[in-house]
């Protein structure tokens, strides 16, 4: 049923309910890019648009805040070959690079390897996967492979939009590897608990 609402219906409705917070931290990097882009969104609204642009320069992506902050508790060993996926809506649209593989190699006795092609996307791009399906599978065919040929135990990436398109595309080419969200690997060496969840599912 068609609500009425545009997207920068759903922007204000954001602000609003989160304005007065410190920081809005986001995990998933496309909803990160789309609140960091209510300025530009908004530019064109009187009412709304220094409203938007306090509001983006509060919006943090998780890994961003967990890097600013510094390391404050032991990191408990996670012996894991891990490949980290960049998402676009991470890598390209907010130019956040670092910080994941910064909290990532705090990781004591973690085995971080980059697969080729890292600037390529998945094919998962929004709903580019839907619209396109054709071209989005190649485009997750050969990621996967390059994840595949690093031999790692575990893909990690900041979308669920990723690891949704790479797992299928895994799959469809009969590979396995275990996927997991950044802060899922690192919740698990501050615990201390074994990430052995991860890599059997």
């Amino acid at each position: 049923m068609h609500t009425g609402y545009d997207s920068r219906d759903l922007a204000r409705a954001t602000i609003e309910a989160f304005e007065q917070c410190d920081f809005v931290v986001a995990n998933a990097a496309g909803c990160g890019s789309s609140m960091k882009d209510y300025a530009h969104l908004l530019r064109d609204d009187p009412q709304w648009a220094q409203r938007a642009e306090r509001f983006c320069a509060k919006v943090r992506d998780v890994t961003e805040l967990l890097a600013e902050a510094g390391a404050r508790a032991t990191r408990h060993p996670v012996r894991q070959k891990v490949a980290y996926h960049d998402a676009c809506h991470l890598a390209h649209a907010q130019a956040v690079r670092a910080q994941p593989r910064e909290l990532l190699a705090e990781i004591p006795e973690l085995e971080l390897v980059e697969p080729q092609g890292w600037e390529i996307c998945c094919g998962s791009a929004g709903i580019y996967n839907l619209l396109n399906p054709g071209p989005a599978a190649e485009l997750g065919d050969r990621k996967a492979a390059n994840v595949l040929a690093t031999g790692a135990e575990l893909l990690v990436t900041a979308n669920p939009g990723c690891l949704m398109q790479v797992a299928a595309a895994l799959r469809r080419n009969g590979g396995h590897i275990a996927l997991a969200h950044t802060v899922e690997v690192l919740d698990a060496s501050l615990r201390g608990h074994s990430i052995k969840e991860l890599t059997d599912n």
